[in-house]
């Protein structure tokens, strides 16, 4: 078997993102099941929120002109009219030389545009002394200040957070249409490879990691996971149960088995699920170079590095990417990365862009990304990471000092 063209890892997004959308329709959900889920439609506020003036403090609704050049040594003087009582409307109006008691969250009575804290003032029988003018709007939520009557809330694409969901509630939303969690079936391909609860290991075996690192990074993407245990080196029996699994997902992932080598068969299993077939094999990267992505139908299917690391930086690379497509998520304006720089020099080669593990370390001068280095079956280099610095295919390298972004694991 040989390797198609290689490509670079942004011609590999640019496949993702042209190949791949939602492959089943929008359901409804409460609003309390709807956490990490996708928005399918636009949602449009019916009214205002809030839909009453209201008080952000305790003190007193007043004519905030009444209060001008008020001062602890030359107070204003008001006439209390009224009490306003949380959860009622507000009768009176409040006229010029008047206030009226108000509780934090009350209603801001006609005439009143302001509150002044109760720090502020003294009552004394029916009088209020003001020792602090206030400015119109002052100490008030407007009606409509937090969401206007026909404003767009939230847009599709927006995957739900306890904040979304909040503001939902507010406009009168009890459910929501979101796209369903994809489905993410995840096959571990080997004749070395042993479940992870066998206690004793014979000579050439190993436990199947992959499958851990990968079904929780699909979890933490708002995926449903299928396991589906581990297949030998054997064609008959591995394309079986990819087809098995294949048919029971909206995301096949294949680990181990796409490197170059008579008894690796999952390019030939993945053609073998439908057309288009294999649309990416070999991405001119380090670690994975050798990570196939292919179309059968609607869905991807993907063929992961059997090495530990390399097939979790893959992950987080096109796989994340592959299952927000399929929830309908619209990528983000920025990556969860932040800023540091270098501890030491990093040479690379050009034409591959190559990612290297590092961890964060806080100094005297600022923040260092301190690189982890080990080969790409280590999944112990991964454990010492905070994240990933790439190092792009058209550099020789990166020079201690220099400033780097680092992608952050979650």
């Amino acid at each position: 078997m040989k390797f198609f063209h290689v490509k670079t890892v942004a011609e590999t997004l640019e496949v993702i993102a042209g190949e791949f959308k939602p492959n089943r329709p929008p359901i409804e959900v409460s609003l309390i099941d709807a956490l990490d889920m996708v928005l399918a439609e636009d949602v449009f506020s019916d009214e205002q929120v809030p839909h009453f003036a209201r008080s952000t403090v305790d003190g007193y609704a007043v004519r905030a002109r009444d209060t001008y050049g008020a001062s602890d040594s030359l107070p204003a003087f008001l006439d209390v009219t009224g009490k306003i009582d949380m959860g009622k409307s507000a009768v009176q109006p409040v006229k010029e030389g008047q206030a009226q008691s108000i509780p934090t969250g009350g209603m801001v009575p006609d005439g009143a545009d302001s509150v002044v804290m109760i720090e502020h003032v003294e009552e004394v029988d029916d009088l209020l002394n003001v020792y602090r003018q206030v400015a119109p709007g002052e100490n008030v939520i407007r009606a409509g200040d937090d969401v206007e009557k026909g404003e767009l809330v939230i847009a599709a694409g927006q995957r739900l957070r306890p904040q979304d969901l909040g503001v939902l509630s507010a406009i009168g939303k009890t459910s929501v249409r979101v796209y369903p969690r994809p489905i993410v079936a995840i096959l571990s391909t080997g004749d070395e490879i042993v479940p992870a609860d066998k206690k004793v290991l014979s000579p050439g075996e190993i436990r199947d990691i992959n499958s851990i690192t990968v079904a929780t990074a699909a979890r933490q993407c708002g995926a449903h996971v299928i396991y589906g245990g581990i297949v030998p080196d054997d064609y008959e029996s591995f394309a079986k149960r990819a087809k098995d699994l294949f048919e029971q997902s909206d995301l096949l992932l294949l680990s181990g088995g796409s490197s170059v080598g008579t008894r690796d068969y999952t390019e030939q299993v993945m053609q073998s699920l439908g057309d288009p077939g294999v649309l990416v094999h070999g991405v001119s990267i380090k670690p994975g170079k050798p990570t196939i992505i292919a179309k059968a139908g609607a869905k991807p299917v993907v063929g992961l590095p059997g090495h530990p690391a390399s097939a979790l930086i893959i992950f987080h690379l096109f796989v994340a990417p592959l299952i927000q497509r399929l929830q309908g998520q619209k990528p983000a304006a920025y990556v969860s990365r932040i800023s540091a720089r270098i501890s030491r020099n990093i040479a690379s080669a050009v034409g591959r862009s190559d990612y290297i593990r590092v961890k964060l370390e806080e100094r005297e001068d600022g923040l260092w990304a301190v690189p982890v280095f080990g080969k790409s079956g280590l999944i112990s280099t991964l454990v010492k990471s905070d994240g990933m610095v790439e190092i792009s295919a058209n550099k020789e390298g990166i020079l201690e000092g220099e400033a780097v972004y680092v992608h952050l694991f979650q």
